[in-house]
């Protein structure tokens, strides 16, 4: 083997950074370099995520991103979306590799990234240019980019749940999403909605309608060839810490059939490496939380007024498929790697 591939993390101390590292710290062709961050500077990796006690020297720094990005191959950005856009525009003009983990350069339009984020965008002529990092959608441009911003978790979920409709022609008009995803998507520091008390035993809807994945799940559908449509998806905070599980309704032709559709999801998912299409039950986070997959299914009504409705099921870990595994499955594919590298082990089971 030649020489690693050189790595840098900025962000590192929150639950994204953590999962980063600890399947990068074990990659066979990469050498994570640098790890930074905004707090706990200083600190020794193990000693702010314990996981990884005794498993690096690696400390969290402080530096400007330029020299962070220094003799290295390739930077990680693993900040809240607003402050990463500043960041990674002091890289763009260095001989380095992005993959971004937040939403600023997902969008390619201004305006959806101004009503749903909040915030003017606060470089929007570099919308468009960073490569939507769904190996599942976008493989061969992936293999050619040198910049990835790298799905979100809800937006891969339910994204996934519906690719198949959406290429094969059957996804058009008002798409109903509701979602439920564990506590660890609202980031490392407590909050009053992910207080253990008031989450363990709560389920609670939250950005109802509003979601700022919203606008990314449509774009990343009609590129997939969906028609013209509306979704209204509702998230609701689960009492767990990892996993996202989302149900979409679908209106669909009443002569489409379980054979039908059950040729769609093949053809769309068979040689997929982390998609598992569901028989026999139903898809569930159990069976994916703490890996790289996701599971898949479906089911079909009975007609009524013409059409029948299929519901999509998809259930995957919000930090590894919805975060950091994503990421460095697209990583690996930009790099020329195999993608499954540090990825294909299952989750815990129970």
């Amino acid at each position: 083997m030649g020489r690693r591939i050189r790595a840098a993390v900025i962000g590192g101390t929150g639950y994204g950074g953590a999962e980063l590292l600890r399947r990068l710290l074990f990659h066979p062709n990469v050498e994570v370099v640098r790890v930074t961050a905004a707090d706990n500077i200083g600190k020794k990796v193990g000693e702010v995520h314990f996981n990884l006690a005794g498993l690096t020297d690696l400390r969290f720094e402080e530096m400007p991103p330029r020299e962070v990005a220094r003799d290295v191959d390739v930077v990680f950005l693993a900040m809240p979306h607003k402050v990463t856009a500043k960041v990674a525009l002091e890289l763009l003009d260095l001989d380095v590799r992005i993959v971004d983990l937040s939403g600023d350069f997902r969008l390619r339009s201004a305006e959806d990234y101004r009503r749903f984020y909040g915030a003017e965008h606060p470089a929007p002529e570099k919308l468009g240019t960073f490569t939507y990092g769904l190996p599942e959608l976008n493989r061969e441009a992936i293999a050619r980019a040198r910049w990835i911003a790298s799905p979100g978790c809800f937006a891969t979920t339910i994204a996934l749940g519906l690719l198949p409709l959406a290429k094969a022609g059957l996804l058009s008009g008002p798409v109903r999403t509701v979602a439920a995803t564990g506590s660890s998507g609202s980031g490392a520091n407590p909050q009053l909605t992910t207080h253990h008390p008031l989450r363990a035993s709560n389920l609670r809807t939250y950005k109802p309608l509003s979601h700022q994945h919203q606008p990314e799940i449509l774009q990343t559908l009609r590129d997939a060839g969906a028609g013209a449509m509306q979704l209204e998806f509702v998230p609701v905070s689960a009492p767990l810490p990892r996993g996202i599980f989302a149900s979409s309704f679908v209106d669909v032709p009443e002569d489409v059939t379980v054979e039908r559709l059950k040729a769609i999801w093949e053809e769309t998912y068979g040689n997929e490496p982390f998609i598992r299409v569901v028989e026999g039950r139903h898809p569930e986070v159990v069976a994916v939380s703490g890996s790289n997959y996701v599971e898949v299914g479906f089911a079909l009504s009975e007609p009524f007024a013409g059409r029948r409705s299929v519901v999509c099921f998809s259930a995957l870990d919000n930090l590894v498929k919805g975060g950091a595994g994503q990421a460095i499955q697209s990583f690996n594919i930009m790099m020329g790697l195999d993608e499954t590298l540090t990825l294909k082990e299952p989750g815990l089971w129970p």
